[in-house]
């Protein structure tokens, strides 16, 4: 059977918290994989259990320590079959690390754009203040100018009171 990796959480861009919980459908050598998350500057890893010789559901997480160096809020997350083979399948997830967003992070909600919103007036709506920036880096994966917002679009809006 051909080695297979089907991550089904989290999805490229995700937004994920300290705790970064891993989904998916994998069939690994020996029933490993192991979990590294990384910016280029600091890197953690873990390992989740599968079972082998059949495409088995898995479940993992690991854990970003508090005393993290990372200087990037854009993460890699790397899962790998290489306990039997070094150059083993693997998955590469762009995830979007939240407690480097907004201090405190703990989740965030939807926030559908209206005409004539723009970021700062939501900012200010959601937070009291209008530092919009937690905002348009939750949503780096859709906005490149935080001028350019459109009605209808979904933004994340990270929060540290949920």
């Amino acid at each position: 059977m051909t080695n297979t990796l089907d991550i089904q959480q989290p999805q490229p861009f995700d937004l994920v918290d300290s705790n970064i919980l891993i989904a998916g459908n994998a069939t690994a050598f020996e029933g490993t994989l192991s979990i590294r998350v990384s910016e280029g500057h600091d890197e953690y890893s873990s390992f989740a259990t599968v079972g082998s010789l059949g495409l088995r559901q898995f479940q993992g997480s690991i854990e970003i320590p508090d005393t993290n160096t990372f200087k990037l809020n854009r993460l890699f997350l790397t899962l790998a079959d290489d306990t039997g083979n070094p150059n083993g399948p693997s998955v590469v997830i762009p995830v979007l690390f939240g407690p480097l967003i907004l201090p405190g992070y703990g989740g965030w909600r939807p926030y559908v754009v209206q005409p004539g919103d723009t970021l700062i007036q939501i900012a200010q709506a959601q937070y009291g203040n209008s530092n919009y920036q937690p905002i348009f880096e939750a949503n780096q994966h859709i906005l490149s100018d935080p001028n350019l917002i459109f009605p209808g679009q979904v933004l994340r809006i990270p929060r540290d009171d949920i």
